[in-house]
């Protein structure tokens, strides 16, 4: 399985669920930008679709970090595809 060849760390959070929807023949995964007015300031976040699931980033970010978000989803849709792996590169150290 390539998730689990996260040893080269060439490949992106997105990079890794493209290639995860390849192998399961799914379509390919959809991004969405979408912004938040807070202040004075406007924070990003993204979704991702994938088998029709609109699958949410967990953080908002600065402007100059909009990938970042779209990173964020894809690894959420990645753990969400394959389950809770425990040789996942960034798993978590205790729970939400």
């Amino acid at each position: 399985m390539s998730y689990s060849s996260y040893g080269s760390g060439a490949a992106t959070w997105q990079e890794r669920l493209e290639e995860k929807c390849r192998e399961a023949q799914l379509h390919p995964p959809v991004f969405q930008i979408m912004s938040d007015r807070r202040g004075g300031r406007t924070a990003w976040s993204s979704t991702v679709t994938v088998q029709g699931q609109n699958i949410a980033a967990r953080f908002w970010y600065d402007g100059q970090h909009v990938n970042n978000a779209k990173e964020d989803a894809a690894e959420v849709a990645l753990k969400h595809l394959v389950g809770s792996n425990p040789s996942s590169p960034h798993q978590s150290r205790g729970g939400w």
